[in-house]
């Protein structure tokens, strides 16, 4: 276990702040006094062990990638005490126009700020079967090797980036993403040795150590979708369909891994599909 807490003997005295400040590095914060002390290399990850009794009336300190989907939209609620901005990115994608509305909805309704940053470029410039409308998108499971040609380069270092210098304009101390263990097979930058560079890259490249906390990284998305039943979430308010039509197509493999997931989490499927 990487995380420990360490507690103030005398909180009644006046000169505790003080006595704690001398704690702060970049391994080290402070909650209500307490100090939480996080291994260097995972503070990316077991900053989920600060999400319960601990974390209830901390400042709102992250900003949270959001994209509408299933995995996102359980983060929103799942941290939304720490979530003081959620961005979207509109980088020309089959499935943007769907999936942000969403995204906006429920941030709407937990009082969360929401902006969506367009990244016109990307889909411009860059190659990939998402950005190249619906009929180039291939079908079947998210572990096949056609999946590939899914993957937008580096989009999620893209937003990330956007999202730090954000983060270090506001005043805030962390950047939230939802990737998740499915993710690994298929997009290298939604992978542990990414987030660790990335949160290393940021901290070390603001100048208040921005990090980059990723709490489902190890998680399936049933697992992830298991969180979100016990929060009450209505996934028909999501979208996952990377062909983006009226209708989720159910064939796609991020249709495919819905599906699953929902399965896994014994939440009957509220999806319409083709």
């Amino acid at each position: 276990m990487y995380l420990w807490y360490l507690f103030a003997k005398d909180k009644k005295k006046k000169s505790d702040d003080k006595e704690f400040s001398h704690f702060f590095d970049k391994n080290i914060c402070c909650y209500d006094k307490r100090i939480i002390t996080l291994h260097p290399k995972m503070d990316y990850t077991d900053m989920n062990e600060v999400k319960t009794s601990e974390a209830k009336g901390m400042m709102k300190d992250s900003i949270l990638i959001l994209s509408g989907g299933m995995d996102s939209v359980t983060m929103l609620y799942d941290y939304q005490e720490r979530i003081a901005l959620a961005l979207s990115f509109d980088y020309g994608s089959n499935h943007n126009a769907k999936e942000i509305p969403f995204a906006r909805l429920h941030c709407e309704r937990l009082g969360i700020e929401h902006i969506t940053i367009p990244l016109a470029f990307m889909g411009q410039y860059f190659s990939s079967s998402l950005l190249q409308g619906s009929d180039s998108i291939p079908e079947g499971h998210y572990a096949d090797e056609n999946m590939r040609s899914t993957v937008v380069p580096f989009r999620n270092g893209i937003m990330l980036s956007v999202a730090v210098g954000m983060a270090e304009s506001r005043g805030l101390k962390h950047v939230m993403m939802a990737n998740h263990g499915g993710d690994h097979t298929i997009y290298p930058d939604c992978r542990p040795e990414f987030v660790e560079a990335f949160s290393e890259a940021a901290r070390t490249g603001t100048y208040p150590g921005i990090t980059l906390l990723s709490p489902y990284t190890n998680l399936t998305k049933g697992q992830i979708a298991a969180r979100g039943k016990s929060l009450g979430i209505d996934y028909a308010e999501t979208w996952s369909c990377y062909k983006g039509g009226e209708k989720h197509c159910g064939r796609c493999g991020t249709c495919v891994e819905r599906k699953e997931a929902l399965a896994d989490a014994g939440i009957p499927d509220p999806t319409v599909y083709e």
